[in-house]
């Protein structure tokens, strides 16, 4: 470890595994006074709950969270915080690694990693730099070269890539029915009324806005009332 600066960095664990956000406070306890935990969630609807109060500098996040995957989540918690986000995964999946990274998470590191590594990679993400071993970069540097990367480094295409074809057709059935009540568009899209609002509720949580006049003007902003090609 580097030499600390005046305030700790702060790090935020998610991980399902009560034993590993242990272990992981634990680790990060070590690295004091460089850095501290402010708090910790086993899934992204826990982490929601309580960042707005920890105000972490990094989130350290499992790609694995049982019923979440952590690479859909990663785009609404760059949108939900200004913390910088390691990946931190058993998952050996490459392209899982590049999806997360791809979706706005700034390193990956393997859960086997010595603990001196884990401990330098939340530094040097924090400093602002990007921690990817030499194989990962080259792939990155594909990806972006053919211009696959490159609409996600716009935040407002982070929040979209986090909406599902499902929620994009929904997007594109309200946004091009402004004057039909909820019922009809339920109808008109084979589903419940209370199915459209559980999507809804998911929709807007992903792109940061709280009602349908909100998803109206961003989805004519963005191109999304027009139906997928």
């Amino acid at each position: 470890m580097g030499p600390s600066s005046s305030a700790p960095i702060r790090v935020f664990l998610i991980d399902d595994h009560l034993s590993i956000l242990w272990g992981l406070k634990r680790l990060i306890e070590s690295g004091e006074p460089a850095m501290k935990v402010v708090g910790s969630a086993r899934n992204c609807t826990e982490a929601f709950e309580r960042l707005n109060d920890a105000l972490p500098d990094v989130i350290l996040l499992d790609l694995d969270l049982g019923t979440e995957n952590g690479v859909e989540e990663i785009p609404k918690l760059v949108a939900r915080s200004k913390a910088k986000i390691l990946v931190l995964t058993g998952v050996r999946d490459k392209n899982a690694h590049d999806a997360a990274v791809l979706a706005g998470a700034r390193g990956i590191v393997e859960k086997e990693a010595p603990a001196e590594i884990i401990l330098r990679a939340i530094e040097k993400v924090h400093e602002g730099q990007v921690w990817l071993d030499r194989f990962a970069t080259a792939r990155m540097f594909v990806e972006f070269s053919r211009g696959g990367g490159a609409p996600l480094q716009d935040p407002e295409q982070v929040k979209i890539s986090a909406l599902t074809e499902r929620e994009r057709e929904i997007v594109s059935a309200v946004s091009s029915s402004a004057g039909s009540n909820a019922k009809k568009i339920a109808e008109q899209l084979h589903i419940s009324e209370h199915t459209l609002r559980n999507h809804l509720t998911s929709i807007y949580d992903k792109l940061g806005v709280a009602n349908r006049l909100e998803l109206f003007a961003f989805a004519h902003k963005h191109g999304l009332n027009k139906p997928a090609a």
